[in-house]
C-alpha cells in the first residue's frame, strides 16, 4: 500500500470572508473555478483547478485561526506578475530565500493563511 498522488488540497476561511477568498483565488491568481458535485458536505466554499491538484476553499464556522505554518505552494510562470497582483491586491509580499531550481515568495490569503509562490530558475 502507498500514496499514489495528492487530490486536493483544503484551505479553510471564516464564512464572512467567502466572497473575498473565491475572488482571490479566481481573480487575483486565475485559478479555473469548478463546479462542487453534488452530495459535498457543504455548499460554502469553492473548488479550483491547480493543475494535476485541485485547491478546495472551505468554510470554518467556528474558531478559525489561519494557517501560518502550514500552506500551499504554487508553482508559478512568472513571479514578478504574481508578486505585482499581490500587492494591488493589498496583500504582503515577503522575498523567500531560494531554493535549487526555483525563486520564490511568500503571501497570504484573505484570510490570512499563508501562501508561498515558486518560479523555475532559468
Amino acid at each position: 500500500m502507498r500514496v499514489t498522488a495528492i487530490d486536493h488540497v483544503q484551505v479553510a476561511f471564516p464564512p464572512e470572508l467567502e466572497a473575498a477568498m473565491v475572488d482571490f483565488y479566481e481573480d487575483t491568481l486565475g485559478l479555473k473555478r469548478l463546479a462542487k458535485p453534488g452530495g459535498t458536505d457543504d455548499p460554502r466554499g469553492a473548488w479550483f483547478d491547480a493543475g494535476n491538484v485541485q485547491l478546495h476553499l472551505g468554510a470554518q464556522p467556528h474558531a478559525f485561526v489561519p494557517a501560518r505554518k502550514a500552506h500551499v505552494g504554487f508553482v508559478v510562470d512568472e513571479l514578478a506578475a504574481i508578486a505585482a497582483a499581490l500587492e494591488a491586491a493589498g496583500l504582503p509580499v515577503k522575498a523567500g530565500s531560494d531554493l535549487p531550481g526555483f525563486r520564490r515568495i511568500f503571501s497570504e490569503d484573505p484570510a490570512g493563511n499563508r501562501l508561498e509562490f515558486l518560479q523555475r530558475a532559468p
